[in-house]
């Protein structure tokens, strides 16, 4: 994937940052670019006041400490996130009217899924002055958060962990959190399935995504808690466009499962992947709610559906709103007199079912 002006901007800034003063030759060849194209972002920089510019040298700007200047005197908020649609679009809207209510300007970054570069990202937001950030990391799985997330607890400015969980004793374990509890939003939906005469559900999902991991986790907790045991293993699910012959195996191990009765419900993350089993499985003779009672994870286009889906609802909205007053919250105890430190916080917050056709019962009757 070609690499944006703004994420070549990020990244000169981010070694600007590090070394103090660089030659504007030497950053064209760090960037892999060209000493024509280092020099035009060099300009366009320091014509924003982010770097300063002498004789074919840059410096980061002198009387400025790690997080820039103010824009137009306000608070200037940082957030960097894997995506800017689908889940995240939500979290984004409710960070933005939290920042807004607290006369903040927020600036965004979008990762892409790419942990490499998550650091770089961070860096250019507290170049362009951001005095707090929020940090939703574009982890796939732990190995992510192994090789790319010490950096995180060494931030100079305030900084709370978004949708993201940290391992216990870890430096980001100190850090603020604010999440959704995905295990609840799992319970959630298992026990609604249950109190439906349903055998113990399946669960269908992916496995590339913090969130994916999350939901299988609380799979297995579910289960648990429960008392029950699994009717099939957790059959793996990937993205129709991306995987055909994967995504058929998945449709076609629930179809053998229904078929065979050792389920007649499942749980199926995430809505896009829903809403294509559940054409899939029409398309081999299983019917949604008739042979198969099916419930969603993440309810973001699943009302759409041609039979609408009964969702988990994770709180998208509000963990966004949350983190980002607790980030306003920290930036505000940073510049104020010194006293005694508050707690770091860890805050989960509930998801909730939003019932619909795809599970046989009727709106409302979810628990």
């Amino acid at each position: 994937m070609r690499e944006s002006a703004a994420e070549r901007h990020d990244r000169l800034l981010a070694l600007v940052r590090e070394r103090g003063t660089a030659r504007v030759s030497d950053l064209a060849g760090l960037l892999g670019v060209s000493p024509v194209t280092a020099r035009r972002d060099v300009e366009a920089l320091a014509a924003r006041g982010l770097l300063d510019r002498v004789h074919g040298q840059v410096s980061w700007p002198r009387g400025q400490g790690p997080a820039g200047p103010r824009a137009g005197g306000g608070l200037v908020l940082g957030l960097l996130a894997p995506s800017a649609t689908y889940y995240f679009a939500e979290v984004i809207r409710g960070a933005h009217e939290a920042a807004a209510r607290a006369g903040a300007r927020l600036i965004l970054r979008i990762s892409d899924y790419r942990p490499e570069e998550d650091r770089a990202r961070t860096e250019g937001l507290l170049a362009a002055g951001a005095e707090g950030v929020l940090v939703a990391p574009g982890w796939r799985g732990p190995e992510d958060r192994l090789a790319y997330g010490d950096w995180l607890a060494e931030l100079p400015v305030p900084a709370v962990l978004l949708e993201r969980r940290a391992d216990p004793g870890t430096p980001l374990d100190g850090l603020d959190r604010v999440v959704s509890d995905h295990a609840h939003g799992v319970l959630l939906a298992l026990r609604h399935l249950l109190g439906l005469g349903h055998a113990t559900p399946l669960l269908v999902a992916r496995g590339d995504s913090p969130t994916a991991l999350a939901v299988r986790a609380g799979y297995a907790e579910a289960l648990r808690t429960l008392g029950l045991e699994a009717p099939h293993t957790v059959i793996d699910s990937v993205p129709a466009e991306r995987d055909p012959e994967g995504f058929e195996r998945a449709v076609r191990a629930l179809h053998e499962a229904v078929g065979s009765g050792r389920a007649s419900a499942a749980l199926v993350h995430n809505d896009v992947d829903a809403i294509q089993v559940v054409q899939r499985l029409a398309e081999l003779g299983v019917r949604v709610p008739e042979d198969l009672a099916l419930i969603a994870y993440d309810d973001e286009v699943a009302a759409l559906a041609d039979t609408p889906l009964t969702a988990v609802a994770p709180p998208k909205r509000q963990v966004g709103r949350h983190a980002m007053e607790l980030l306003v919250e920290r930036v505000s105890e940073a510049g104020g007199e010194a006293g005694e430190e508050e707690a770091r916080r860890h805050l989960s917050l509930l998801p909730s079912l939003r019932v619909r056709s795809s599970c046989g019962a009727s709106a409302g009757t979810g628990f």
